[in-house]
């Protein structure tokens, strides 16, 4: 059974959160959740509800316990998500400054040569913001930002933030039933 980092910062998208989750429950993999306390306000204001009510996620860890068991490449984990990511968190990790158990847990991936997927969420962007962008995919981090694919007809906005939280999944190797994929025009 695979074994995930889930990590939810301050930007706007818990709708992501949500469906990933599903996705990571439908597979059987277990999941540890890392909330920062303005991922927190977010997930209250957008959902209207706590970390704790989402299902899924097998234990939470508070993000000033540099102590969890993520904090260490010892430890067992396969992969790291940070859905969604702000460009603060993007910032840290790019730059590899363990201010907090997030970026703390996501240095370890990139170290430990283990999936880090970062869904950026920003928009527009400034240089800063790309250039960080590149120092996290040149340490080995997956950027993919959230962006909507509409070839797949999406009738609902579920439909696509299933379609996003399933390319995610994909990016640490999990296969999604029911993905649709580009198939070309023939």
């Amino acid at each position: 059974m695979k074994k995930i980092i889930l990590a939810i910062t301050g930007a706007t998208g818990s709708l992501y959160v949500r469906q990933f989750l599903s996705l990571m429950e439908g597979a059987q993999v277990e999941v540890h959740g890392i909330i920062s306390s303005a991922g927190r306000q977010v997930l209250n204001l957008e959902e209207n509800m706590t970390a704790e009510e989402l299902p899924g996620v097998s234990q939470w860890f508070a993000e000033d316990n540099l102590a969890a068991p993520m904090a260490s490449g010892s430890s067992s984990y396969d992969a790291m998500v940070v859905l969604p990511c702000t460009m603060g968190s993007l910032a840290a990790i790019a730059n590899g400054l363990s201010l907090n158990l997030i970026h703390r847990a996501a240095d370890v991936m990139l170290k430990e040569k283990k999936p880090l997927v970062l869904a950026v969420r920003e928009t527009p962007l400034n240089r800063n913001h790309l250039e960080n962008m590149l120092k996290a995919h040149d340490a080995g981090a997956v950027i993919c930002p959230p962006m909507p694919a509409f070839y797949n007809n999406p009738e609902a906005i579920s439909d696509l933030a299933f379609h996003f939280a399933a390319r995610l999944a994909s990016q640490i190797g999990i296969t999604v039933p029911g993905l649709k994929r580009w198939k070309g025009i023939s």
